[in-house]
């Protein structure tokens, strides 16, 4: 491997806890198709999760990466383990109606001792499809396929200081990303153009710590199109009398911390300004509930406390883990800040707190990526002010 992110310890402290999971489950081995979790496992980055490949992970020994044979080769510069534990199927499997890559995936599980008693995988998954699964069923009709989907994830959710090293970094270029589009932003701009100046500073980054491409596009959506949470860009020209909300991450070696702010070009309404006042106290009231033995639904509450007493509706999820990522989403699927989730707040855990605000005729988003610290408040990662910026 030419460049580990991380050092051996880090991985083996992974696949221990991977492990340990593995055995409170009862499985006999685990195929692991989400990307994320095979960077976080095993180091591999490439741009070929849209084809089947997965990690391995047996009862004892080095984790097996599997995959299309061409990125075999790139999982020999950015896996840590063995070259005969990274392994690669032909070409002939690639969308072949005659032959499936589960096929060779079942072979290789044969000629390693691992087709039998019960193999974890991770059903709800964007990477692992329902015909995978058939196919892999079908060739391995001595073995219990389980779900383990989230097995994984789980164990990221603790970051070590190494991840939040790399976060911190992050968060750097989320400030710089966020700045930029604040400061471009102005009507007569066409929004392609903006979010091309948004794209260049992130991958330029901040000094030596290089940008890489975030798993969410940038998010930047004017006017009536901010009453909806994820609409990309256009061609249109900004206008006055809009809001534009910027739902941005940077993002270091494929770890993010999101970043939202919203710009108004002219003077923006009474009713925009009071849910300002009141998301911004909710935010704080939210940090503040943001400790290590409380849990994530003590954040939602704390901010829904404060809505209500503003007259506000608000429902629904408004945060969840990020950390290490690859599209089509930065989040980690994990505990979610919603009332109803009831997940404790452990030091070292990171959240994006995303209480937005999208009401009939435009849209508030002002959020923040946060870490769970062993003592007080949850720290906010960057450092932009809080609040609805506004360009006459």
């Amino acid at each position: 491997m030419t460049s580990a992110p991380f050092s051996r310890g880090e991985y083996d402290r992974r696949l221990a806890s991977t492990r340990a999971a593995m055995q409170a489950a009862g499985l006999d081995a685990l195929f692991v198709t989400d990307p994320s979790n095979q960077a976080w496992l095993t180091g591999y980055d490439g741009w070929s999760f849209y084809v089947h490949q997965g990690v391995i992970i047996p009862p004892s020994g080095e984790p097996i990466w599997w995959g299309r044979h061409m990125d075999m080769l790139g999982g020999r510069r950015t896996c840590w383990m063995a070259q005969d534990n990274i392994l690669g199927y032909g070409d002939h499997y690639v969308q072949s109606t005659q032959v499936h890559p589960m096929q060779d995936l079942a072979q290789t599980l044969k000629e390693r001792g691992l087709d039998r008693g019960r193999i974890g995988v991770e059903m709800e998954n964007y990477y692992y499809s329902a015909k995978a699964h058939e196919v892999l069923s079908t060739e391995l009709s001595s073995t219990r396929l389980i779900d383990a989907t989230g097995l994984v994830n789980w164990q990221r959710l603790v970051k070590s200081d190494a991840e939040i090293g790399f976060i911190r970094k992050a968060a750097r270029i989320s400030e710089k990303v966020t700045q930029v589009a604040l400061e471009r932003a102005e009507p007569g701009v066409r929004k392609n153009d903006l979010v091309a100046d948004i794209i260049h500073a992130g991958i330029t980054g901040i000094g030596d710590d290089w940008g890489d491409y975030p798993a969410i596009v940038p998010l930047t959506p004017s006017g009536l199109d901010a009453t909806a949470a994820h609409l990309t860009w256009d061609g249109t020209p900004m206008r006055a009398g809009e809001a534009t909300f910027f739902e941005l991450s940077g993002c270091y070696r494929r770890y993010h911390a999101p970043l939202c702010r919203t710009i108004y070009l002219g003077t923006p309404p009474d009713e925009m300004r009071r849910a300002e006042a009141a998301q911004i106290e909710g935010i704080a009231a939210g940090l503040e509930a943001a400790r290590a033995g409380n849990r994530t639904c003590d954040i939602a509450n704390a901010f829904m406390a404060i809505m209500a007493k503003h007259g506000i509706e608000r429902s629904g999820r408004m945060g969840y883990p990020v950390g290490l990522s690859y599209p089509p989403d930065w989040g980690e699927r994990t505990a979610s800040i919603r009332n109803e989730d009831e997940t404790v707040l452990q030091p070292g855990m990171v959240f994006h707190f995303m209480p937005a605000l999208w009401m009939d005729s435009w849209g508030l988003e002002t959020t923040e990526t946060i870490v769970i610290a062993p003592e007080g408040p949850a720290q906010p990662l960057c450092d932009i002010e809080r609040k609805l910026f506004v360009k006459a």
